[in-house]
């Protein structure tokens, strides 16, 4: 690939994925979000952590939800990962800034036992992480997760009728696939536009579908059910360049590759079609960014989205509110980090990583969210590497 300027570098970004770059302050093919961008650009009230890690592994509420329990107690879901640790999810309940009670989940690949947070019908040795709780209609429960084990990366489903015991829908099946995983080939590969992979081979077992292009994502995914019963669904899409492209950043962990935000849409949660892409880097963007993630939260003024800010250069992760009517058009105006991270020797001093939503609680808007004081490519951090929840608070995240 030969150097090219920086518009040509972005029209060529947008094309890549089907979808067209955005004009600055907008996203997507000739339009803007109808939505106002009034967000605060200084509303929040940092109050400290919730949960730290321990010696059972470090803790984050990426894509997880925040649910208020009455009074002052909440229950907020996380996952645990780290050196030597298996990934799982889990529930932590009661008061912010008090004692915690967690539960991890207890897995089986049969039926799930009787426990405060159980999942059945997953196989032996497949770990969840980043999981997605969704209230069904009826009472009814269901909790998306990436699903990890060798040669699987993959998104799937699980239902519940009392929120405590999830059944995997089918795990053979998924959502989504990671590029990595056993049911990606280099056919399937080269169709997402990974033609690096396009000689993968697959390593799926008899009876197991092959991934459809369209399913191919790069993890960190959220799901929304809407008011109309239909789904929503926010994940990553990968745009491949080269060495001598101003997006390349040798240092990064997944270098060659434009991390960037799709959304899907289904009628019932796990069959997901009408892939678009909404946003990519623009001209008023740095050459090393990136998009990591987007939560959304639906308001009746419009969407907030919580936008993964990814410097890549730096390897820091900011979260950049922007809004939405539509959930289609993004505009952002911000730019930039929309709650401050911490100075070094603080624990969210190098990212910030945003749940599945702000949550309108006790007249207040609540922010749990994962901080960390560590690189992404973890060859730099401010003091020993750590993660931890913290909570923010604002009276409007509108301004």
């Amino acid at each position: 690939m030969s150097p090219m300027g920086r518009r040509s570098f972005l029209g060529a970004l947008a094309g890549a994925g089907g979808a067209a770059c955005g004009l600055p302050g907008t996203v997507g093919r000739g339009g803007t979000s109808g939505a106002q961008s009034a967000l605060g650009r200084k509303p929040w009230r940092k109050r400290g952590i919730v949960l730290a890690s321990d010696d059972k592994g470090l803790v984050q509420n990426f894509t997880s939800a925040a649910e208020p329990l009455g009074g002052e107690r909440w229950r907020l879901w996380f996952s645990i990962s780290g050196k030597g640790v298996a990934f799982n999810v889990g529930i932590a309940e009661g008061v912010p800034g008090g004692a915690m009670e967690r539960h991890v989940a207890v897995l089986s690949d049969g039926d799930p036992p009787d426990a405060p947070l159980a999942i059945g019908n997953l196989p032996a040795g497949w770990r969840p992480v980043q999981g997605v709780h969704v209230p069904l209609p009826g009472g009814r429960h269901r909790l998306y997760f990436w699903a990890h084990a060798p040669k699987v990366v993959r998104y799937l489903a699980a239902e519940s009728d009392d929120g405590r015991r999830y059944r995997v829908l089918d795990p053979l099946r998924p959502c989504l696939y990671h590029p990595s995983d056993r049911a990606v080939d280099g056919a399937t590969a080269a169709e997402a536009g990974l033609s690096r992979m396009s000689k993968k081979e697959s390593a799926r077992p008899e009876g197991e579908p092959r991934a459809l292009a369209r399913q191919v994502s790069n993890d960190a995914t959220n799901v929304y059910r809407l008011a109309d019963g239909t789904f929503e669904m926010y994940s990553v899409g990968l745009v491949e360049v080269g060495k001598d492209h101003p997006g390349y950043i040798a240092h990064d962990n997944c270098a060659g590759w434009i991390r960037v935000i799709d959304r899907y849409t289904s009628a019932d949660g796990l069959d997901w079609t009408g892939r678009q892409r909404l946003l990519v880097p623009d001209a008023n963007d740095p050459a090393d960014q990136q998009f990591y993630y987007l939560s959304v939260t639906h308001t009746p003024r419009g969407r907030i989205g919580m936008l993964g800010h990814y410097r890549v250069g730096a390897q820091t992760m900011d979260i950049e509110g922007c809004v939405s009517e539509d959930g289609i058009l993004w505009r952002r105006e911000m730019r930039g980090a929309w709650i401050p991270r911490g100075q070094p020797g603080e624990p969210d001093s190098y990212m910030v990583h945003a749940p599945h939503a702000l949550v309108a609680h006790g007249g207040l808007w609540h922010l749990f969210y994962t901080g960390g004081n560590e690189a992404h490519n973890h060859k730099q951090s401010h003091g020993p590497p750590t993660r931890v929840v913290m909570h923010a608070t604002c009276d409007n995240p509108w301004g």
